[in-house]
């Protein structure tokens, strides 16, 4: 340890120095060219490189082993089912289901056993029967859906109020004071449909009109959600018979708009046998649930406004064998194709028919055949046969 009288010497000197020669005797670092710092004129690039991946490979490894006991203690196990539910889904993500996608659907069904698997209508009844497979669920027959173009007013059967020019996007359109239609319900025919639907099951056609392909139409509603119109409903394949209109303005004035709009005259509703028509708000709609697809209203309506989607109705022809003559198809025809006399075989008139299937429904022997509806009418008389017989 230093004495007090070397201290003392110290201090004496320090107090004989002025500033300047303090900070000389301060030693500084060196920099610059031919500075204190030692450089090196080469660089070992094999010893740099080897630290560098052993340091590199220790961070990876630490953090590797980090994430992998974190994936572990924290790991949430899933159901092996839920994969093979989504291998064997359509993969559309198209939400008819009801679900954000296939993944989630995929999720819901095995875990919640409320959940039908049945929801995939891309997949259809091949899809339900593999996921109720899996899932060890049953699979109820559903009847196909599909989309229906409520609406035929074309640009060549309807009025425009202004020349569009912008963005052919129905979307777009309709921000240019509701659209360019004289008829603020119809569709306005520029395609957003058809470019939205994953399926390819929508093309225009010439006249700018949406037309739906059944064989590869899903019901997957996307186009429903996209049409800004919403002139596109998804409905049930087997009720093909509907008013494709949702003009609600008087009829003189849907006259001037289109040449096909219900102008809601009532004729439909005075010529359904099922009480299916019905007046609402100045249009005419068909219950579904009533209607029994006989195309009668689709005949008689003035300005064409209901449609049958039935591409070609089949006539009705007489069982002679079955026939007991008991006049019930005559009091039911409602263009009199029936003929024949009272407890005698009777006969159809193919000019006259028009394929509605009414008197095959109504004849209690059933000895009408040729009909859409012959094929489900012998099938439910079948039915109460037996039940009649177990009974």
């Amino acid at each position: 340890m230093m004495d007090l009288q070397a201290v003392s010497e110290v201090v004496n000197v320090i107090r004989g120095l002025d500033l300047a020669n303090i900070i000389n005797l301060i030693p500084l670092p060196h920099a610059g060219v031919g500075g204190g710092i030692e450089a090196k004129e080469s660089v070992d690039f094999v010893s740099t490189l080897e630290f560098t991946f052993i340091f590199v490979l220790g961070v990876g490894a630490t953090f590797g082993l980090g994430l992998a006991f974190a994936a572990k203690r924290f790991a949430v196990k899933k159901d092996p089912r839920v994969e093979q539910v989504r291998e064997v889904l359509a993969s559309a993500h198209c939400g008819a289901c009801g679900y954000a996608g296939c993944e989630q659907y995929a999720e819901a069904v095995v875990a919640n056993p409320d959940v039908s698997p049945n929801l995939c209508t891309p997949g259809g009844a091949k899809t339900a029967e593999l996921v109720a497979m899996i899932t060890g669920k049953k699979v109820e027959a559903t009847e196909p859906i599909f989309s229906r173009i409520m609406c035929q007013g074309d640009w060549r059967k309807s009025v425009k109020r202004f020349k569009y020019e912008g963005v052919e996007d129905c979307r777009a359109v309709v921000l240019a004071g509701g659209g360019d239609k004289s008829c603020v319900y119809g569709c306005l025919g520029y395609g957003t449909c058809e470019r939205v639907c994953p399926f390819d099951a929508i093309h225009m056609n010439e006249d700018h009109l949406p037309v739906v392909d059944i064989t590869k139409c899903t019901g997957c509603r996307k186009c429903e959600a996209a049409c800004p119109k919403k002139v596109i409903e998804i409905l049930p394949a087997g009720k093909p018979v509907l008013v494709a209109c949702h003009s609600r303005d008087k009829g003189a004035e849907t006259r001037k708009h289109c040449q096909v709009g219900c102008i809601a005259c009532g004729v439909c509703v005075k010529v359904c046998p099922f009480d299916a028509a019905v007046l609402e708000d100045g249009l005419s709609r068909i219950i579904l649930e009533k209607c029994r697809v006989c195309g009668l209203c689709v005949r008689k309506c003035p300005t064409k406004a209901i449609v049958d989607h039935i591409p070609e109705r089949s006539k009705a022809y007489v069982i002679k064998a079955k026939c007991i003559g008991c006049n019930m198809c005559m009091k039911v025809c409602p263009v009199d194709a029936a003929e024949g006399e009272l407890k005698k075989v009777h006969t159809i008139d193919q000019g006259k028919c028009i394929g509605c299937g009414i008197c095959t429904a109504r004849c209690p022997k059933q000895a009408i055949d040729g009909t859409f509806n012959a094929r489900e009418v012998f099938a439910m008389a079948e039915e109460k046969k037996k039940k009649k017989a177990a009974a």
